[in-house]
């Protein structure tokens, strides 16, 4: 980073940035990348090149741009949602064949299909390749466009060994996250069709994602984005054991079979607590955790958390629940 190559990435002359955005379109098999801040405004970028206000956006109910990206989608450009229950964070063909609106006087347009993968709020869940190519035909055959939010696409390849590239051909648009498992410290990436980036671009200006000396983070995110994949399955590993040792204490507590990837849902109810209550309890062992009011609290791994560590959150846990 210190030594990174850096220009204008307002003015599109930031080396550093440009080689990464090529880097990211070749390997996810699209025209053009562009690089923003956070993959808040990467799915508000897309989304926005590909709708226009008062369109509609096909997306599964607990989708992340729905709930937990500031109502961004309504307030900054103008879209209406259509949630789907899913199932695991999945929506089917069938579901969306059957939603689709050409768009009247009286009814929206529908612009967008959107998926996401792998699925935050149904922890971590992935989207079958097999079931985002026929949403994809669907939505074609239609003339709707479609975007996934791939914050942590690399954890679905890493978990099934399909390529990210394999998703990426079922839409028009994706982002995805250079933090998170991928471990760098800030960035993510949007890749598609030359002609939209070109509009998403604009948005990100609009929205103050012009970043001048970019470089010096981007050479961040490079490195993240050619060797973090490679690693992904170690942080599957750790939440799996994770998930394992707390079913040991109460099977009712996790979902083993949701365990995708590196998040581990737990319903820390069935010991008569809250995940505010443990999360408090955890601080105090030295484990960080995310803790809700609820019953319910999320426990993720990623690249600073070795398998030692993962057997001291272990012992920290059975301590405070048992």
């Amino acid at each position: 980073m210190a030594t990174a190559e850096v220009g204008d990435d307002v003015f599109g002359d930031d080396p550093t940035v440009n080689a990464l955005q090529e880097y990211a379109a070749e390997l996810l098999g699209k025209e053009a990348g562009l690089f923003v801040p956070t993959g808040s405004m990467g799915n508000q970028v897309a989304l926005g090149a590909l709708a226009r206000p008062g369109d509609e956006v096909v997306c599964e109910a607990g989708a992340h741009f729905l709930h937990y990206e500031g109502g961004s989608v309504a307030a900054h450009l103008g879209l209406m949602m259509r949630p789907l229950e899913g199932e695991a964070g999945v929506i089917t063909s069938d579901q969306v064949a059957s939603v689709v609106r050409t768009g009247t006087e009286h009814n929206p347009h529908t612009a967008v299909v959107a998926m996401e993968n792998t699925h935050n709020a149904a922890g971590g869940r992935i989207f079958p390749i097999d079931e985002a190519r026929a949403v994809s035909k669907v939505a074609r055959d239609r003339g709707v466009s479609l975007h996934m939010d791939g914050a942590r696409l690399f954890n679905a390849q890493a978990a099934t060994g399909t390529a990210a590239s394999e998703w990426a051909s079922c839409v028009d648009t994706l982002t995805f996250c250079f933090s998170k498992g991928l471990g760098a410290p800030v960035g993510s990436m949007v890749v598609g069709p030359s002609d939209v980036l070109s509009e998403s671009h604009r948005l990100r200006k609009r929205l103050g994602g012009g970043m001048r000396q970019a470089g010096v983070i981007a050479a961040a995110a490079r490195v993240a984005l050619e060797t973090g994949p490679e690693r992904l399955h170690e942080d599957h590993s750790n939440a799996r054991r994770l998930a394992e040792a707390l079913a040991a204490m109460n099977p009712s507590a996790v979902d083993l079979g949701a365990v995708d990837t590196n998040m581990v849902y737990a319903d820390v109810g069935v010991f008569g607590t809250t995940g505010a209550q443990v999360s408090a309890a955890l601080r105090r062992e030295g484990i960080l955790t995310l803790g809700s009011e609820g019953p319910v609290m999320r426990l993720v791994t990623h690249r600073d958390v070795s398998s030692d560590e993962i057997e001291t959150a272990v012992s920290a846990l059975q301590k405070v629940l048992i």
